[in-house]
């Protein structure tokens, strides 16, 4: 696979990374097993990218990935993040930024990573209530304390990202992006390239729906977390799916999966971007990859943008009660 680098680190990294969120809640049951055989098929055939976060299955997601690095001695770059704090009960959180709480956070998550240093920590959300100043310069000491070899944050506005930049070099912006949600291109990728930031973009198949085979409501597993998605049914559902056709259309022609021709999109609109799209099986797994072979022209290219003006998306990209910290 391709190699693309990481902000100023130095590090070269798969085009395409792996998503492991999924693999412990939001997309219905988990199975550890099929999991960790997906996340070993990654690394075999050159995935060297990997996401987590300590709240994905509050903490099990780190642990599995945890237990996957254990059994490679591949050169392998895993990011995580800290902020979104979880509550007994699994929809209660909330997002702390102070310093005392991003070193806690640290320490557990290289507990449940079993590594030595994070080699790259996101600021899994920000609210402004601390300073950004204050968030990367705690960030900043994890790194001079060698707990961490780089920082990242995610969601969060040009404004932030230059003010952030000044305390300390950012090496990643992650930020939902696709055929759907294309809000960064308005100045945050630009703001990325003049910075030395890699634009990481999230959820880039639109949490499946850019698939093209999207299940109904009545054939997800409760606590999937498309069920309460504001852009998966109902109208907002049915004018989304018009849209997707053209990418089924694309598709038919040029012989792929709908799911490769948005990847493709991504990877042809914004070469430097290093896409992480999510999935806990092989099959789909091997799909993401193989989209790195399609190579879309501009025409196509151009189409696509044309089908998916951000005027003609419906909904919004969550339900307002987890908008907290979204471009913040």
């Amino acid at each position: 696979m391709k190699q693309r680098p990481l902000g100023r680190t130095g590090r070269l990294v798969s085009e395409i990374g792996l998503g492991c969120m999924g693999m412990s809640e939001f997309y219905g049951v988990r199975d550890d097993h099929e999991s960790m055989e997906t996340l070993h098929a990654a690394a075999d055939y050159g995935v060297t990218f990997f996401d987590t976060a300590d709240m994905y299955g509050a903490g099990h997601n780190e642990e599995l990935v945890g237990r996957f690095l254990k059994e490679r001695a591949d050169d392998l770059l895993v990011a995580t993040k800290f902020a979104i704090v979880r509550g007994a009960n699994p929809a209660d959180r909330r997002i702390d930024n102070s310093p005392a709480y991003i070193k806690q956070a640290c320490e557990a998550s290289l507990k449940r990573l079993g590594v030595e240093a994070i080699d790259l920590y996101y600021c899994h959300r920000f609210t402004g209530e601390t300073p950004i100043d204050d968030v990367v310069g705690a960030m900043a000491e994890l790194v001079w304390d060698g707990k961490v070899k780089a920082i990242g944050l995610s969601e969060v506005t040009s404004a932030t990202l230059r003010r952030a930049c000044e305390t300390h070099h950012v090496a990643a912006l992650q930020t939902e992006y696709s055929l759907w949600a294309r809000d960064p291109e308005s100045d945050q990728i630009a703001t990325c390239r003049e910075l030395g930031v890699t634009f990481v973009p999230y959820s880039p198949l639109g949490r499946g729906f850019l698939t093209g085979s999207v299940p109904q409501r009545g054939d997800l597993a409760a606590g999937d977390f498309r069920l309460i998605d504001p852009r998966f049914y109902g109208e907002a559902g049915e004018a989304n799916a018009e849209l997707v056709e053209r990418v089924k259309d694309l598709a038919a022609e040029r012989e792929c999966e709908p799911a490769q021709i948005a990847l493709a999109w991504v990877l042809a609109k914004q070469p430097d971007a290093i896409p992480i799209p999510g999935t806990k099986r092989r099959t789909w797994l091997m799909q993401n990859i193989d989209a790195a072979k399609v190579e879309l022209t501009p025409d196509e290219v151009a189409v696509l943008d044309v089908a998916f003006d951000p005027s003609k998306v419906i909904g919004a990209r969550y339900p307002q009660a987890s908008m907290t910290g979204i471009n913040a």
